[in-house]
């Protein structure tokens, strides 16, 4: 009789697909070099709004459609009076906080592991409001609690699939951390490797609830960390941009094997492979979408265009860009030097200042530190078309 963990295989395509592997080589290049697009300072952040970015479209996934907002609300904890409303806030504040552990290195190494998993999925439920703790057995209507980090106990379905029974998910997870542990891997097959392991962690389904949300933020660790990935770009992004593509594709490479053709395991090594490929290309489409937003002159010249609007409606003050430009290109600077940024005398220069600051394009982490590059909600859709839904 075959092992539990025997019906998750194969794990990874075979050896030796050239497309796929010349998908993962592009990929590596292009995470590498996005890395190097700005200075380290506005990748900080950049990296800030990009985990907004990455919770909203985690959560639009999921069907939660949490305006960008009342996210930027959230984190300064303006809430609102509104339960439903408020509930989506804190759920998407949760996501930020957990992903900024991760993009910190204050979570547990990846390394496919149980433990990583465990320390996601607690860390996210723990934050969140307890009426978005309990779910309802859709065949029995029992009202279910979900306990943060905890593998779950009973049985679920999720669509056609149904995942392995409760009492097998040890072998399974342990399974998963075997297949793609990277001392096994070669470079090429670590980076298909968060592909193909991106799928088989929802269909194991270890938890309750969360699994899809713990798959995406397991992914970007597992990006991070391969030094693929970064502060810049989203993958969620690209996954969420077709919604029932994504759930397409994820619930295609759950299918049996289809006859002799279609490998040796219990799945179909087709899918699992085309469900990679997929993967592959939209990390490589997310990288591209920001390498081309990032390119500093189109981004200098969309951001003058902006701020020269402002200072013409008298929303910001003249020389406001000279401030703006200078943070992009060096980081950050001390605010003694905005009088020989601007040409003003000290008076008038730390007004300019003090509207920059007072409006978020400039930001510090105290009153009288340096300040650098900030990315308040108005400026956003200017100088980074598109990296959100157009909002009325």
């Amino acid at each position: 009789m075959k092992e539990p963990a025997a019906l998750m295989e194969p794990m990874l395509p075979a050896q030796g697909l050239k497309e796929l592997e010349d998908m993962a080589m592009e990929l590596a290049k292009k995470g590498n070099a996005l890395a190097g697009t700005l200075h380290p300072i506005v990748r900080q952040s950049l990296g800030d709004l990009v985990r907004s970015v990455n919770c909203y479209y985690s959560n639009l996934i999921e069907g939660h459609d949490t305006h960008p907002r009342d996210i930027d609300k959230a984190l300064v904890d303006d809430l609102s009076g509104d339960p439903v409303r408020r509930n989506l806030q804190l759920e998407a504040k949760a996501h930020i906080e957990v992903q900024r552990m991760i993009d910190k290195g204050e979570a547990p190494p990846v390394i496919p592991s149980k433990e990583f998993l465990l320390w996601v999925h607690f860390e996210f439920s723990s934050r969140l409001p307890d009426d978005l703790l309990w779910i309802e057995n859709p065949d029995t209507g029992e009202k279910l609690e979900v306990i943060p980090g905890e593998i779950r106990k009973s049985e679920v379905a999720v669509g056609r699939h149904i995942p392995p029974l409760a009492k097998n998910l040890d072998p399974f997870l342990t399974r998963f951390e075997q297949a793609y542990a990277p001392e096994k891997l070669s470079q090429v097959q670590q980076v298909i490797a968060i592909a193909a392991s991106h799928h088989r962690l929802t269909w194991i389904h270890p938890f309750l609830d969360g699994n899809g949300r713990v798959a995406r933020l397991y992914s970007h660790a597992w990006l991070l960390e391969s030094e693929i990935g970064s502060s810049l770009w989203s993958v969620s992004r690209g996954l969420a941009r077709n919604i029932d593509e994504y759930k397409a594709r994820l619930m295609a490479a759950d299918a049996p094997r289809k006859g002799d053709l279609d490998g040796r395991g219990n799945l179909s090594h087709e899918e699992l492979k085309n469900f990679c490929q997929y993967f592959l290309g939209v990390c490589i489409d997310q990288i591209e979408f920001m390498a081309k937003l990032l390119n500093i002159d189109n981004f200098v010249t969309r951001m003058n265009i902006h701020i020269q609007e402002e200072v013409a409606l008298k929303r910001l003050p003249k020389e406001s860009f000279s401030l703006l430009r200078e943070a992009l290109y060096v980081g950050e600077f001390k605010r003694g030097r905005a009088a020989e940024i601007t040409g003003y005398q000290d008076r008038k220069a730390r007004e300019v200042l003090s509207a920059l600051v007072d409006k978020g394009y400039l930001v510090s982490d105290t009153e009288r530190s340096p300040v650098r590059l900030g990315f308040p909600g108005e400026a956003v859709e200017r100088w980074l078309p598109k990296l959100y839904p157009t909002f009325s």
